[in-house]
Parts: structure tokens; C-alpha cells; sequence
């Protein structure tokens, strides 16, 4: 049988700045009994750069080792946890725009029938509010 560290495995994430990510659904994995692994005492130093707002520099975060057993249930367990997060994280949403419009990014028919929406439920609203407003005035 072969050991091996969480700190050794986590260097072969193919995208370091999500080892915090890593870490947390390895440590799920073994709660849920996917595999088997140990508490370590020792500790040991994520490579995710952390940013600090307002502030200049980064920093990282150290997490406790965990040592596992290499079998074939992790190593398929593993590849498709770093495939999924090596792939980028979902993209922002496109702003609404000319631009956004004209390239297809967005569809220009559902977003006018969303503001159509909006607008009508605003509307209703301040005619709700203006009829609850007359029924006062009238006692």
C-alpha cells in the first residue's frame, strides 16, 4: 500500500491558486467515506496567493496534513476533482450593452421582456401604493 501527504498532493493540482478549494473537498471526502485518511500534526503552507483589500503584498495560509492511501478509488476521485477545478470558474455576466448586443453575447429579446417585467411590477407596485394611500385619506 502507498501513503501519501495532503501537502505532497496538493502540489500537483494543476491549478495552485485553487488548493483552498482542493482542500476542502478532499477533507468532505473523507468525512463522507469516499477514502480513507489520518490527521497529521504537522502543518503545511497552500500555494494560493492571497490578496488583502486595501493593502499592498499578498499571503498564504497554512492548513493541517492529512495523510491517505493511494488506491484506485482516489487517484479516479482526484483527476476528476482537478479537472474540474483546473477549468475556469464561471465567467462574470456580461453587462448589457451595444457592443453585448451586436456580438450575440447576450439576447436582446430576453432582456427586453425581463425590463417589459420589471417595469410592469414597478408599476403595479406604486399603483398599489397610491391606492392604499387614497383609502387612508378618505377616513
Amino acid at each position: 500500500m502507498t501513503y501519501r501527504k495532503l501537502s505532497e498532493q496538493v502540489q500537483e493540482l494543476r491549478n495552485p491558486q485553487r488548493s483552498d478549494a482542493f482542500v476542502k473537498r478532499f477533507r468532505d471526502a473523507v468525512r463522507e467515506g469516499t477514502f480513507d485518511a489520518m490527521n497529521l500534526t504537522e502543518r503545511f503552507t497552500m500555494p494560493k496567493q492571497y490578496n488583502r483589500r486595501g493593502e499592498q503584498g499578498q499571503y498564504q495560509r497554512d492548513s493541517k496534513d492529512m495523510l491517505f492511501e493511494v488506491t484506485p478509488a482516489f487517484t479516479k476521485w482526484f483527476d476528476a476533482v482537478n479537472e474540474e477545478l483546473a477549468a475556469s470558474r464561471r465567467s462574470a455576466r456580461v453587462k448589457p450593452s451595444l457592443e453585448a448586443v451586436e456580438s450575440g453575447a447576450v439576447d436582446f429579446k430576453e432582456l427586453a421582456a425581463e425590463t417589459r417585467r420589471k417595469m410592469q411590477a414597478s408599476y403595479e407596485k406604486g399603483q398599489a401604493l397610491g391606492k392604499s394611500r387614497a383609502k387612508t385619506r378618505k377616513k
